[in-house]
């Protein structure tokens, strides 16, 4: 081999693990859903989309199909830009208007629910990849009837815990709120803005305080379990959420698992009111997460001064022969 292959392969070998470093340092992409209290889609998605347990989680695969609880990270608005109540519909603030998870804005009183009491409360958010943004928790006002559809005016006017960019513990967001004295069932309506991107999520979490006098069956309501890493390992190869973009099977609605796209383009976030993923190229609106930063450009750097080096090698190897 010449002196000058011997060069370029040994470049080749230095610059290619950098590389992949880089890439698999990059960014990470969407989504995540409330663990604490646990919402609708993550209860029934612990229960089992295939065999859901309790009644309320039952009806809801049945109206939207085994697919929307596989991807159970995903109830999200690629352009909302904080126009949260202009996008989303009256009674379908759970699905944030997205037809995929239109199970979820069922009125039941038997949803699972977790006891809640006043005060504070440390809330926690399951982020399968961070983001940067703002939380905002809006509770229901007195007299709420889940019985019927979930409107916006059946929320208190303004959040009772608002926080940015909180602390990632061991894959959770984790911050502290104060809960307003309530009795009887309730709901905790959370709304994450991204800061870096247009796109946020949305959860409905079903809560008790004190006696469950939102169910007239008069029994008590069912509890609700946030998935473990292990259920959410199990099920992520039925997922078509892809943390290198977004799921593929956006506004449909099946009874079994659809396979991931294939097209990169088909993973693009749902532009609410339309079909189409967000304008602009995949990265505009899935911009850098709430993650260490530094890593990546730090790769792509040390790649960079590697093929300098090269560079300068084999400048000197060629200066070599020509001085001979």
């Amino acid at each position: 081999m010449t002196a000058r292959r011997k060069v370029i392969s040994l470049a080749a070998l230095g610059f290619a693990p950098l590389a992949l470093a880089g890439v698999a340092a990059g960014p990470a992409f969407a989504h995540g859903s409330m663990t604490d209290p646990v919402s609708r889609v993550s209860a029934c998605f612990a229960e089992g989309p295939e065999s859901p347990k309790s009644a309320a989680c039952k009806a809801a695969v049945a109206a939207s199909g085994t697919q929307a609880f596989y991807d159970w990270n995903e109830v999200n608005i690629a352009n909302a830009a904080g126009n949260h109540k202009q996008l989303i519909p009256d009674g379908k603030l759970c699905s944030a208007g997205r037809d995929k998870y239109k199970g979820l804005d069922l009125p039941r009183v038997d949803w699972p629910a977790s006891t809640l009491a006043s005060g504070n409360h440390t809330f926690r958010y399951k982020a399968t990849a961070p983001h940067k943004g703002s939380f905002e928790l809006y509770l229901t006002k007195d007299g709420y009837n889940p019985s019927k559809p979930l409107n916006w005016s059946d929320l208190e006017g303004k959040p009772f815990a608002k926080v940015t960019d909180p602390k990632l513990v061991n894959g959770e967001y984790v911050f502290d709120g104060i809960v307003p004295n309530k009795s009887g069932r309730h709901l905790i309506y959370s709304i994450w803005q991204r800061s870096d991107s247009p796109e946020a999520f949305y959860t409905c979490s079903d809560v008790v305080f004190g006696r469950d006098n939102g169910n007239t069956g008069g029994a008590p309501a069912p509890t609700p379990s946030a998935p473990s890493d292990e259920e959410i390992e199990d099920g992520a190869d039925k997922s078509t959420v892809d943390h290198n973009g977004h799921g593929g099977d956006h506004g449909k609605s099946t009874t079994a698992p659809a396979a991931p796209a294939d097209n990169a383009a088909d993973n693009a976030p749902e532009v609410n009111g339309s079909a189409q993923p967000a304008t602009g190229t995949g990265t505009e609106n899935l911009a850098e997460t709430g993650g260490e930063s530094s890593t990546p450009y730090i790769a792509v750097g040390g790649a960079a001064v590697l093929a300098l080096g090269a560079a300068v090698m084999l400048g000197s190897v060629r200066r070599g022969r020509h001085s001979r």
